[in-house]
């Protein structure tokens, strides 16, 4: 799955859905994951970068990816690789 490319993300972490209206707000590291997914970067280069930004151990930084990942997808702000 990959990020909609029609969602709007701006500097200071406020996300946008033009399909549904609807608008959310990312912390920095939010932002940074958000940014990372927008370019086609797996798991594990985000895990890595998130990890060197950031004092954290990667399998929290893993969980917490995992647990942005699926509410971007409760938020329909996701969709597969082959939409």
């Amino acid at each position: 799955m990959k990020v909609k490319s029609n969602i709007a993300v701006s500097d200071n972490g406020f996300v946008f859905n033009p399909g549904s209206g609807e608008s959310y707000t990312v912390n920095p590291v939010g932002l940074e994951m958000l940014n990372l997914l927008r370019k086609g970067h797996s798991h594990s280069e985000i895990i890595a970068a998130i990890q060197a930004n950031y004092v954290a151990d990667a399998a929290m930084i893993e969980r917490d990816l995992l647990d942005f990942l699926e509410m971007m997808r409760q938020y329909r702000l996701m969709q597969h690789d082959d939409e």
